[in-house]
């Protein structure tokens, strides 16, 4: 593989994470197209306006409190300076080199190598390690797993998956209430609306497969972006390598982890390839070697 360097990897990324948001999108107006000449056009604002309100104010309300609710989840607790010196002096000097405020640090008890950040912006960040990950790998490899997280940090991953969700969560209500409205309301006006009205099926159907295996996709490609702005920090991607690898052989699933909170890590707590939150272990330490 050819040397890529970090920084076009990163662009890359985004750019490709963009582009995915904007089929999400695409999506969502095709949808609303041909459900307004299924039935009435007014019909349909009605159901985009209850959608917003639903999904919006329960995303806020998870995005508002994301650092408090992962970390609980998890049954973290908080890092003590004492204990944990290494790990406050590893975040310290990313810190200084990433030019972010100092997040909470927080260790969570699991054998597992992982680690997530979270918060809704670098101010109100999170980083919580497992105690296998402070116990297995060495002082460059833990440097190279903060890194990354410090890389969603800096990159506001937290607040653009938000974004993607409530887009995701949107589809996801206007399908289900106009799929469960077809029992109660007759076709519109339009003379064609009965051939409208088998799309919208389709679509309702179909489009929240789609959308949330885009929104997978977003994910593991906002993961490439992360280990690329953690090589940006460090000038070396051997650490992040090392603990890969190391994750590689090791293997172990994490049984104590939401699959809502799944995104969040490191690594993928759970097996999968089409619905994984994260690209493969693989293809990862791949292009960390061509950075």
């Amino acid at each position: 593989m050819k040397h890529i360097d970090f920084r076009d990897q990163i662009s890359k990324n985004k750019r490709n994470s963009f582009f995915l948001m904007v089929f999400v999108g695409i999506v969502i107006i095709v949808l609303g197209y041909v459900i307004s000449f299924a039935f009435d056009p007014s019909y349909f604002f009605f159901i985009m306006i209850l959608a917003i309100i639903i999904s919006i104010s329960y995303t806020w309300i998870n995005f508002y409190n994301s650092d408090k609710i992962a970390v609980k989840a998890v049954h973290a607790k908080k890092a003590d300076k004492t204990k944990y010196k290494d790990f406050y002096r590893l975040v310290g000097s990313l810190v200084v080199s990433s030019n972010l405020p100092m997040p909470k640090l927080f260790v969570m008890e699991s054998n597992s190598i992982n680690a997530f950040a979270s918060g809704r912006d670098p101010k109100n960040a999170v980083i919580c390690v497992t105690t296998g990950a402070l116990e297995k790998l060495n002082r460059r490899e833990l440097e190279g797993v903060l890194a990354h997280e410090m890389g969603h940090i800096a990159n506001y991953d937290i607040r653009f998956i938000t974004l993607v969700s409530v887009m995701v969560g949107m589809i996801a209500i206007i399908s289900q209430i106009f799929l469960r409205s077809l029992w109660f309301k007759g076709g519109g006006e339009n003379k064609n609306s009965g051939i409208f009205m088998v799309i919208g099926i389709v679509l309702a159907i179909l489009a929240p497969i789609v959308v949330s295996l885009v929104q997978l996709s977003i994910s593991r490609k906002r993961e490439f972006t992360a280990d690329a702005t953690a090589v940006k920090f460090t000038r070396n991607p051997n650490g992040l390598i090392g603990a890969l690898e190391k994750i590689k052989k090791e293997n172990t699933p994490e049984k104590k982890v939401s699959k809502a909170l799944a995104p969040l890590f490191f690594s993928n707590p759970f097996k999968g390839s089409l619905t994984a939150t994260h690209p493969p272990l693989e293809k990862r330490i791949e292009v960390l070697k061509a950075l």
